[in-house]
């Protein structure tokens, strides 16, 4: 999912794509945030490609 956000896709689209409710979605994002202490979007990218978590230039 951190991989969609990095891309730049809403949350209504991640749940589209992975056919969840945007509801799951929501709390999956604050999930995220909190394990990587962080509070948007951009942080959650930027410290997710810090700790080697995701790619985004491939």
């Amino acid at each position: 999912m951190l991989n969609l956000i990095a891309r730049g896709y809403r949350r209504k689209e991640i749940a589209s794509l992975l056919q969840l409710s945007p509801h799951t979605i929501v709390n999956h994002i604050r999930h995220i945030y909190e394990k990587l202490e962080v509070s948007s979007r951009n942080e959650a990218v930027y410290e997710a490609c810090q700790q080697g978590l995701i790619r985004i230039y491939e």
